[in-house]
């Protein structure tokens, strides 16, 4: 991860002049989904470069500790050790950049990665996910259980009645409260963008989120109807990239939900690097939430080594 993002006063006079050009931004979204995808090695290269940025995640009513020691086992293993070998890869340390599970889960995440002997951060959800409707009590004492109990990074939802009600300054508290609860380990918050109505309200719930503290800000839970859109992505980079301009301080970038083609990967780093920069070209600042996109990666660089594409039977599961 980067370096913290302290935060700072809330500046409601910099919200209040937020405007967003709704036709400039999807210009400039189908600009970037109709961009030539780069092919052969340079696509390989492309691809474990995104490996190396998805956040595994598992968030499902019936997860295991089995099925979690499988997830951190791929997060350490993402592409089938030949594939690497083939490449001149095998020595290079990639993984996926983190594992996402519910804070129940959290235990299980940390014994297996620990068994596994590796350092991959364990990020949790919290604060009521998806909904963020518990009561503010029980949404922190999660955070801090999360905590305790090993994870490094934690995913947070906002409350988004405050934010469609424009209530910016009870958002903030609350932010900050949870910023305080997750003590070193590093807040990603999640806008839920699908449910707030505007691409204004997008952008100023963006600032709001970065001046109470935010180390990154994430598009949605993956539970929305709508969820991570090259549109909504563009009003936060831009917000990220104005935070930067006036404070000094790099946000980073989690879109999250419906990700799951390695075209969608490349398209994804493609406008993070001309939006932001390559230095937001690392897991340090850009993460991708995903459960399936990984298999699809591993399909393409299968495709790319043996010139042909796996069948069911030639992949591990995640």
């Amino acid at each position: 991860m980067s370096a913290r993002n302290p935060g700072m006063e809330l500046d409601l006079a910099w919200v209040s002049r937020v405007r967003v050009n709704q036709p400039a931004v999807l210009r400039r979204a189908q600009q970037v989904q109709t961009r030539r995808a780069v092919k052969k090695e340079w696509q390989a290269a492309w691809l474990l470069k995104a490996v190396t940025c998805i956040d595994l995640t598992t968030l499902s009513g019936d997860d295991t500790p089995s099925n979690v020691r499988r997830l951190c086992f791929k997060a350490k293993h993402p592409i089938r050790d030949d594939l690497m070998e083939s490449m001149g890869m095998q020595d290079k340390g990639i993984t996926s950049a983190a594992v996402c599970v519910y804070p129940s889960r959290v235990c299980d995440a940390v014994k297996a990665l620990k068994a596994a002997k590796c350092n991959i951060p364990v990020a949790s959800v919290a604060t009521g996910f998806p909904a963020g409707q518990t009561p503010l009590k029980t949404r922190l004492e999660e955070v801090r259980l999360a905590v305790e109990d090993g994870a490094s990074e934690i995913d947070i939802v906002i409350n988004r009645t405050l934010a469609l009600t424009a209530q910016w300054e009870a958002l903030y508290d609350e932010i900050r409260q949870f910023r305080e609860a997750c003590g070193e380990a590093h807040m990603k918050t999640i806008l839920a963008v699908g449910e707030l109505g505007s691409f204004s309200n997008i952008y100023k719930a963006s600032l709001v989120a970065m001046m109470a503290g935010s180390d990154f800000i994430k598009t949605s839970t993956g539970k929305e109807g709508v969820n991570a859109t090259f549109p909504v992505a563009i009003v936060m980079v831009r917000a990220i990239r104005e935070y930067f301009w006036k404070t000094g301080v790099k946000v980073g970038f989690k879109p999250a939900g419906g990700i799951s083609s390695a075209k969608d990967s490349l398209l994804w780093l493609s406008l993070i690097k001309e939006e932001l920069g390559e230095e937001w070209l690392s897991p340090a600042l850009f993460r991708l939430g995903a459960s399936s996109l990984l298999s699809d990666i591993e399909r393409q660089i299968f495709h790319y080594v043996t010139g042909r594409y796996a069948a069911y039977h030639d992949l591990p599961m995640a």
